[in-house]
């Protein structure tokens, strides 16, 4: 699980998407393409990606996918991506993906 993780979080579009899940119970592709400015499928990618490293899950709703962090990650891994939240939240462009996030927060892309 070790290498996996890191060679996972390694890319600045999965580290990004990561941080969001980290601050989000629940996140739609839809809104992780708004909140990082990336085309959809450049974010499925990677979000293929995270789940090959059982780092998100997902779930099908109607034509929408819902992501999450994967439940029952040791806690170990737990503590590196709150960590990495903690110390990335603020600096760019993990900031202004929250912000967009927030500005997009009610539109219901996926309702």
């Amino acid at each position: 699980m070790q290498t996996e993780l890191f060679k996972a979080l390694s890319d600045p579009t999965r580290l990004r998407c990561v941080v969001l899940l980290a601050q989000h119970p629940e996140l739609c592709v839809c809104d992780l393409t708004t909140a990082l400015d990336l085309p959809q499928p450049k974010i499925s990618h990677h979000l293929g990606h995270l789940r090959k490293a059982g780092l998100v899950s997902d779930r099908r709703q109607g034509l929408w996918h819902f992501y999450r962090l994967t439940p029952g990650l040791p806690d170990w891994v737990r503590a590196v991506i709150e960590q990495t939240r903690q110390g990335l939240g603020g600096d760019e462009p993990f900031a202004a993906d929250r912000a967009r996030l927030a500005q997009t927060a009610g539109n219901a892309c996926c309702a």
